[in-house]
């Protein structure tokens, strides 16, 4: 047996492998055929020997403080591990990198005629590719790593706090308001919660990284660039500061706020696949049929593609409030004002003036850094729960 299936659950958090959302009830089965529960807090599928005299032995009480150091440790390592294309997909979503796309798009147009979707995906790509090599042949290495330190400072308290709410958030209200069961709204309640605590907390962080990601390293402002504004960290609090006044540091609130519905989102697709994954792997218990290659494949990778795929599915349907935060915390114009004041303003004037597209840039970078990132995120995450026999 497992470490896994030997952790034990109260009787409220089990279910009868392959029943829907019925409580178990213990009963008499074959010897060949034992009885089998399923957790809805971990996925594991647990044998008849967790249960004593008709209940389910009890878990010790939830390390709670597991779920702040998991979620730092899985954010710390994804952000390190995929910092550059964070830094392409932030000035991608900057109407200056847009600008300069348009023109590209406009060339590419007058000599190739109107692109179908599939050539349109290629050149899109394309672009992304040669903004991320001109990146580094222009400003260097370490252009690819700006931002990174504000964004570490950034990742271990967002990502503390949001799963350790999340994680602890789900077991109480669950137990307070669902008779210890779980559910999909029990996930969406505490997938709001966590994000609406996370986005307040550290929303002045996310801004300077923007500000210092979108700040551009070259000698001529003339040549269509600028000169770069802020030395580092400090000196870009400093002057938000000063010319921005405290308010500034949380422009891109509301964006951040509507950020919730991706995260949220995430979480209860998350839930609901490792619930299918779990009740396929009680399938298999069940029949006592030979795993397939397929079988063992899932039973490696299954909760991490999960956290890919569904970060890919939420990523793609909320994608246009990443592009609103980012343009909300952009610098004010030469002129001292900034050009985006609202969170409906920003829309409007990017679909004025970009199109559809533009509430669309930078997507193809952004997924290619937000899903692994998510797999390798809630990887650990799962993984550190499991070394200290912690529900997830």
């Amino acid at each position: 047996m497992t470490a896994a299936s030997q952790m034990t659950l109260p009787q409220s958090t089990a279910l009868v492998a392959g029943r829907d959302d019925r409580p178990f009830h213990h009963s008499k089965t074959p010897r060949d055929h034992a009885a089998l529960i399923q957790s809805r807090e971990t996925g594991d599928v647990l044998p008849d020997d967790t249960i004593v005299q008709g209940n389910v032995k009890a878990l010790p009480f939830a390390k709670s403080w597991v779920h702040m150091v998991a979620g730092a440790v899985g954010g710390m390592t994804a952000a390190t591990l995929t910092a550059p294309l964070d830094v392409l997909k932030t000035r991608l979503q900057s109407d200056f990198y847009q600008a300069q796309i348009r023109v590209t798009r406009q060339a590419q147009m007058q000599a190739l005629g109107p692109l179908n979707p599939a050539r349109a995906a290629l050149y899109h790509l394309n672009d992304t590719l040669q903004i991320l090599g001109s990146v580094y042949k222009t400003e260097g290495w370490r252009a690819l790593f700006k931002g990174l330190g504000p964004n570490l400072v950034g990742v271990i308290p967002a990502r503390s706090i949001n799963f350790y709410v999340y994680g602890n958030g789900k077991r109480l209200i669950s137990q307070y308001a669902n008779g210890g069961q779980e559910a999909p709204w029990v996930h969406l309640t505490a997938g709001v919660a966590a994000g609406v605590v996370t986005s307040t907390i550290t929303n002045p962080i996310w801004m300077i990284k923007t500000r210092l990601q979108l700040d551009k390293n070259v000698s001529e402002r003339s040549a269509g660039s600028q000169l770069r504004q802020y030395r580092n960290s400090y000196d870009c609090v400093r002057q938000i500061l000063r010319d921005e006044g405290f308010g500034s540091l949380y422009r891109g609130m509301s964006a951040s706020y509507l950020g919730v519905v991706e995260s949220t989102m995430q979480w209860m697709l998350y839930e609901q696949m490792k619930v299918a994954l779990a009740r396929r792997e009680a399938e298999i218990v069940r029949t006592g049929r030979d795993k397939t290659w397929w079988d063992k494949t899932l039973d490696w990778t299954g909760k991490v593609g999960a956290a890919g795929g569904a970060k890919l599915v939420a990523a793609v349907i909320a994608y246009p409030h990443e592009v609103a935060r980012t343009r909300l915390r952009q610098a004010p114009m030469d002129n001292g004002l900034p050009k985006y004041t609202g969170l409906m303003q920003c829309f409007k004037l990017v679909w004025v003036e970009e199109g559809l597209m533009g509430l669309y840039g930078g997507l193809t970078p952004h997924l290619m850094r937000t899903v692994p990132s998510a797999a390798i995120m809630f990887g650990m995450y799962e993984g550190i729960l499991r070394l200290f026999n912690t529900p997830a």
